[in-house]
């Protein structure tokens, strides 16, 4: 047997026809079917044999396939229809009668009043009768609510409507003008008792710094609330620097804010030296304050006498524990001093 390196190639292609040669090179394709990146033409070799007729034509290919379409027969049905009807007809069984010893007879004036009542009316003697099972809530409670008038005017059918949706208003903005607020805050007005600068977005933090700062030396504001005005930990850190030298805020709100541990922690240190403030929300901030801020708080609370109302939500149950009988002490403490 011959080594097959010994034989000449180029003397075979030599031999060869030109369909032979045509078939050879359609032999050595290499088509890849599987292979999405390429165009179809290359995916597989090209078996058409006739020639091109054209151009593509979308509306001539659809003519072509309806007329084959209409043309091709229809595949007889398995079962002729016939219009023939199988089966029984369905008839419909007559409600049973209600004996004599139990059906219910009413006056003649009554029977006469209920044949003509509306589904309205019906709704509210239900309702009256106590059959609350065929009506909503709501329906209920107006039906027994009113005297003389009809409260459900839409009957018994409206059960599954929803109420109607009850709109709201918008809270107006807050209208409080924080520069005069602050001026009136430094010059310690005596008419001024209440600052409300809750939801307002635009305060700069140096403005709130310098509002807790005029603080400082006031004497007539009792009640403050900077709840959602975006304070942060350099606003937190003027506020306990307040809380250590006023002597007349009474109530203090700095809910959702984004004040972090760090900011709360120096506010609840710096009620060690507050024995005025009776009410105190802190709830609400952008990040948890976390455990030791939270047992920092029930041994601020445990620890002061004044302090009546605090708002937080505690995650802990040990520290809510502890604050709220902080809490308990000190207004039992108001009340025995009341009764004295």
């Amino acid at each position: 047997m011959s080594d097959p390196r010994d034989i000449d190639e180029d003397a075979i292609l030599r031999g060869l026809s030109a369909e032979e040669l045509d078939q050879l090179d359609y032999e050595l394709q290499e088509m890849d079917p599987e292979n999405a990146l390429l165009p179809a033409g290359f995916r597989q070799r090209d078996q058409t044999k006739k020639s091109p007729t054209g151009p593509f034509d979308r509306d001539a290919l659809m003519q072509h396939l309806e007329k084959q379409a209409l043309e091709h027969e229809d595949r007889e049905d398995l079962v002729p229809f016939t219009g023939e009807k199988k089966g029984k007809a369905f008839v419909p069984k007559k409600p049973a009668e209600i004996p004599i010893h139990e059906q219910v007879i009413l006056e003649p004036e009554l029977e006469e009043a209920l044949k003509n009542a509306t589904d309205a009316e019906m709704c509210d003697i239900a309702a009256i009768l106590g059959m609350y099972t065929l009506m909503s809530n709501k329906q209920y409670y107006d039906a027994l609510g009113t005297t003389g008038t009809i409260a459900n005017t839409e009957g018994i059918n409206s059960v599954v409507k929803p109420d109607p949706f009850k709109i709201f208003p918008e809270e107006p903005p807050n209208p409080t003008n924080v520069e005069e607020t602050l001026e009136r805050i430094l010059n310690n007005d005596s008419s001024l008792i209440d600052v409300n600068l809750n939801n307002i977005k635009d305060i700069p933090i140096p403005t709130l710094k310098e509002i807790f700062e005029a603080m400082k030396g006031n004497s007539h504001v009792e009640f403050l609330s900077i709840a959602a005005t975006r304070s942060n930990d350099p606003v937190a850190y003027a506020c306990a620097e307040m809380l250590q030298e006023n002597t007349s805020l009474q109530s203090l709100n700095i809910e959702s804010n984004f004040i972090t541990s760090d900011g709360m922690m120096a506010i609840i240190k710096a009620m060690a030296n507050n024995a005025t403030l009776v009410e105190l929300k802190i709830d609400n901030q952008r990040q948890k304050l976390g455990d030791s801020v939270e047992m920092e708080i029930a041994s601020m609370l445990e620890n002061n006498s004044s302090i009546l109302k605090f708002g937080y939500h505690f995650t802990q149950q040990g520290p809510r524990a502890r604050a709220a009988m902080a809490i308990t002490r000190n207004n039992d403490m108001l009340r025995q001093q009341r009764l004295r």
